[in-house]
């Protein structure tokens, strides 16, 4: 079985049934126009079959925009179609060290494209030719449609592929089969036109999140390509303009509850029903009315030079307001709107009534766009991405689509990201990012990544704030009380400050002593008075304080606050004096302790020193305690 993409065929009789179910095109099938996009391939050798050859490029893996590979071309004596591994045939087509790169070149029919191609890759090829087998014009190869066994290995191809015609391929295997060395060159240079300094290009997505392998490669791409597309529209490099596709309900059926729960202004605008049931879950109309948002916040933004918003709308929306979590909805909408500063008034004007018998100019305007102009196809499929009114082909990752645009400058006057892998920009210092911030603490839960902001609760000296970073964020865990008491209520008044703020259990907001509430909004100072927790002796009196209060006594007793309870002065005087009294004990037995600790140090040390002066002394002269020594010196002999 084959999977190919060709210009639709289908009957109007036969869009009327399937409408029922998903909807039908805008434009009749029969007169829809697909454009084959199309690269260059070079033989350089042999010299009898050397020229230029047209081929299709094929609508998954990934295409060498801006670019050209040089290969030598095999075909394998078994497995011609690729539709199963080559290593059961023990056929390997990985290069040897300063060989050229193998193209592979496989024949048309018995399974997928995509098959045929993944297999080639995990031979160690580097390119793949597919030869038609019948003699018409290039058609495009597509991806087979999803389900869980293709899905896996089409997200996986990166090598490049191209289909060509029967009779350049029979051209091909005769120069082989003689033993010549063919050699070739498959060029994208020109498949994107490059006529000025600024690319300008489009997107045709979606805001259904539950459409399955395609949603889920949408919503990833959007947000791994966020970065680099607000670079370049914020430098002014490229003109970025999102579509969404519309189908119209028939005359006939415009008041059937299908068409009621599919379309908006009287089955002039429609979309599937995203679980294709039409009694439960979201409905179509839903799904149209989001769309129009997402217009509308595009159009809204673009008005106040801001366009790149849109990427920042679409991606938290995908974030913030799912399906599955029963968020897909203008509640929510409305939220990610306001954190992105736009002007909700204007948005609302744009969208129009839904319910109006009449044409809705942006819905409209969408509808005549997806009418192909030029040498662009009409556009019946989601997603579709066209750069300079080309359509883009291939995977849709970053890289790929990155290097397409590129492409598509003229020469020399590519952006500085088109020329080096880092893509870098801080989305943060504009509006926080549409993300929570504490403007006391000055904490924000906007990070700046290489793939463009998110919103992720910090960590802040240790402390880590937790929440979904877009409305909320909150302190837990030790040491959260460091950061803006954290969270609890906390009050100054006439130089005393209280907070309710405890670092105890994993962090509490628990109202301190002299206050009740509940610790996180409000604490209350307690009336101790009132409510007779204090000054319940007799002779008190209580006046309130703000977290706490005083007590006096009548009578002119004195309050102890310890005991709750009034003493007389006298004993309160006895009980002074007595205690001055101990005081002056212990210092007059210290001060006597120090002195006659002195008067031994002074002794001790006199006596040291006259027995050191005496040794001094003795050796000059005979002291008294010393008998006298004769002195010869003094005899005189005749």
């Amino acid at each position: 079985m084959m999977q190919m993409r060709r210009p639709p065929r289908v009957s109007m009789s036969r869009c009327l049934g399937v409408f029922l179910f998903i909807g039908c095109f805008l434009v009749p099938a029969s007169l829809a126009r697909f454009i084959v996009e199309k690269n260059s391939l070079r033989v350089t050798s042999p010299e009898k079959i050397k020229g230029t050859y047209d081929t299709a490029i094929g609508n998954f893996g990934i295409p060498k925009y801006g670019g050209s590979m040089a290969g030598v071309v095999v075909y394998p004596k078994d497995n011609k179609n690729g539709c199963r591994e080559f290593a059961e045939f023990g056929i390997s087509f990985k290069s040897k060290a300063g060989a050229l790169p193998t193209f592979v070149l496989v024949d048309r029919g018995d399974c997928f494209f995509a098959l045929k191609v993944w297999n080639v890759q995990k031979a160690g090829a580097s390119a793949v030719l597919v030869a038609d087998d019948i003699d018409e014009a290039l058609i495009t190869m597509d991806t087979p449609q999803e389900d869980g066994s293709s899905a896996k290995y089409v997200e996986n191809i990166t090598i490049p592929s191209a289909l060509i015609e029967k009779s350049f391929s029979d051209i091909l295997k005769k120069s082989l089969s003689n033993g010549d060395m063919v050699n070739v060159n498959l060029d994208w240079r020109e498949a994107v036109p490059h006529p000025d300094d600024r690319v300008e290009y489009e997107l045709w997505t979606n805001s259904n999140d539950e459409c399955g392998v395609k949603c889920d490669m949408l919503m990833e791409f959007v947000k791994d390509f966020k970065g680099a597309a607000q670079i370049l529209e914020r430098g002014g490099y490229t003109q970025f303009t999102p579509h969404y596709i519309t189908w119209y309900c028939p005359q006939a059926f415009t008041l059937s509850r299908q068409c009621k729960s599919q379309c908006i202004n009287h089955g002039r605008y429609c979309a599937p029903d995203p679980e294709q049931d039409f009694s439960i879950g979201y409905e179509g109309k839903d799904v149209v009315l989001e769309n129009l948002r997402q217009l509308c916040v595009y159009k809204v933004a673009n008005e106040t030079h801001r366009p790149w918003t849109w990427w920042d709308y679409v991606t938290d929306f995908q974030i913030r307001c799912p399906m599955k979590e029963k968020k897909y909805n203008k509640e929510c909408s409305d939220s990610v709107i306001r954190s992105l500063g736009l002007d909700m008034k204007k948005i609302e004007k744009c969208m129009g009534d839904p319910d109006a018998d009449s044409d809705n100019p942006v819905l409209k305007e969408e509808q005549d766009a997806q009418v192909g102009k030029g040498t662009r196809g009409d556009v019946t499929i989601l997603p579709t991405l066209v750069v300079n009114n080309r359509q883009y082909r291939g995977k849709l990752a970053k890289g790929a689509v990155l290097k397409a645009i590129c492409s598509g400058f003229e020469e020399t006057t590519e952006p500085a990201v088109c020329l080096t892998g880092d893509v870098e920009s801080n989305e943060c210092l504009e509006n926080n990012g549409g993300c929570w911030k504490d403007n006391v603490a000055n904490i924000t839960a906007c990070k700046d990544t290489f793939r463009g902001r998110v919103c992720e609760c910090p960590l802040v000296d240790g402390v880590q704030f937790k929440g979904d970073g877009y409305s909320h964020c909150e302190v837990s865990g030790p040491g959260r009380c460091k950061i803006n008491n954290g969270g609890c209520w906390h009050e100054s008044r006439e130089g005393h400050a209280f907070s309710a703020c405890l670092d105890v259990d994993g962090g509490k907001c628990q109202c301190p002593s002299g206050f009740k509430g509940d610790g996180k909004n409000s604490c209350e100072d307690i009336d101790e008075c009132k409510e007779k927790k204090a000054c319940q002796c007799a002779e008190c009196s209580c006046k309130n304080t703000w977290g706490s209060y005083d007590c006096s006594c009548s009578g002119g007793l004195l309050y102890i606050r310890d005991h709750d309870t009034c003493i007389g002065k006298a004993a309160a005087s006895n009980e002074v004096r007595s205690a001055w009294a101990a005081v002056w004990v212990i210092f007059i037995g210290l001060g006597m302790a120090a002195g006659g600790g002195y008067l031994i140090y002074k002794y001790r040390l006199r006596s040291y020193m006259d027995s050191e002066i005496r040794a001094i002394m003795a050796q000059y002269m005979p002291l008294e305690s010393q008998a006298e020594v004769p002195n010869h010196l003094g005899d005189q002999h005749a």
